[in-house]
């Protein structure tokens, strides 16, 4: 039988360009709502070193969607869950779609970052993750860091919460920090963040609450003047990925992509521990007085809030009011 060298070579070559159609690379698109830049923004940072990371070790293309590109962290976390998107980095979101996550909010649980990042990185960490698995088709790859959220006030510094007495407060629209406001002594009042600004310029509240960073970066520290670092609750980042897309990965693809998550959490830590030391600076040489209470005060904080928060939770989570004494336990091992 004789072969035609021609043929031959013509059909290797189709099969080689179908081949290699076939083999085009998957992408991996990721969204976040902070902005996309290295050196101020925890969850830019974050996503940045994690495109670097699997790209260069697999054939995974990565898309980053920054600053609400594809909407707010509720759209997001849809997003994943539908499979229009495959990685989301999101924050207080996740507890809408788990309500365990919600824990994590209760106030002055963690004396530090360090006493958070031993938790969330540990047993306890890994246990929410398979719980938030099972509640919403989103595997918890990485936890990052919002920070700790801090007081500020127009009116007089606070150093126990007897100094918050008659005191509005700006709070997000969450019962949790209503129940909080309430037991310091202070009135919550749940505003817009668009609407914050002007609220403070016309005394429609005396303060607010947020991360060092929030505050310095938006301005906010030029409408107060005392802020009280007393860290009332700690913020994490939870890099989320879609299951059903997770399981389409190879094995070596699952490594790297778990991999990259966890040094992209920690780069979003590092940033935001940067940012929150530079803000305490910064916000001190433009005028504003910055107070930092004792553990004594503290204790005095979080003997006033806890409870009501805890209690309410607990009504809120029914079955999964586990998750308290849970959590409360890990946080002791740290001791």
């Amino acid at each position: 039988m004789r072969f035609n060298f021609t043929t031959l070579t013509t059909a290797a070559a189709l099969a080689l360009g179908l081949a290699a159609a076939g083999a085009q690379a998957q992408t991996l698109r990721i969204a976040h709502v902070d902005p996309d830049e290295w050196t101020g923004s925890k969850k830019g940072a974050a996503a940045q070193i994690f495109r670097n990371i699997v790209e260069g070790e697999t054939d995974l293309e990565v898309e980053i969607f920054p600053a609400g590109a594809l909407g707010n962290e509720d759209e997001l976390v849809g997003q994943v869950q539908e499979g229009l998107l495959q990685m989301a980095i999101v924050s207080g979101a996740m507890s809408k779609a788990c309500p365990a996550a919600s824990v994590l909010d209760i106030p002055y649980t963690f004396s530090s970052a360090t006493v958070a990042w031993e938790v969330l990185d540990g047993e306890f960490g890994d246990a929410l993750s398979e719980h938030c698995l099972e509640q919403t088709g989103m595997r918890t790859l990485a936890y990052g860091e919002t920070g700790f959220r801090n007081f500020t006030n127009n009116v007089r510094e606070i150093r126990t919460p007897a100094d918050m007495e008659g005191l509005k407060f700006r709070v997000q629209p969450i019962p949790l920090y209503l129940e909080m406001v309430s037991g310091l002594g202070g009135e919550p009042t749940p505003i817009a963040w668009t609407e914050l600004p002007n609220a403070l310029s016309t005394g429609v509240v005396d303060g607010q609450e947020n991360p060092v960073g929030v505050i310095y970066n938006n301005g906010l520290h030029q409408l107060q003047k005392y802020m009280t670092l007393d860290g009332h609750v700690y913020a994490a980042d939870f890099i989320v990925v879609s299951d059903e897309f997770f399981q389409t990965l190879t094995a070596p693809q699952q490594e790297v992509v778990t991999r990259a998550a966890i040094v992209a959490g920690n780069m979003g830590r590092s940033i935001q521990q940067w940012t929150t030391a530079q803000g305490v600076l910064s916000v001190q040489e433009e005028g504003m007085q910055v107070y930092s209470p004792t553990a004594e005060e503290l204790a005095m904080f979080a003997e006033k809030a806890q409870p009501a928060v805890v209690e309410f939770l607990r009504g809120e989570l029914g079955e999964n009011a586990t998750w308290i004494d849970e959590l409360q336990s890990a946080v002791a091992a740290t001791q």
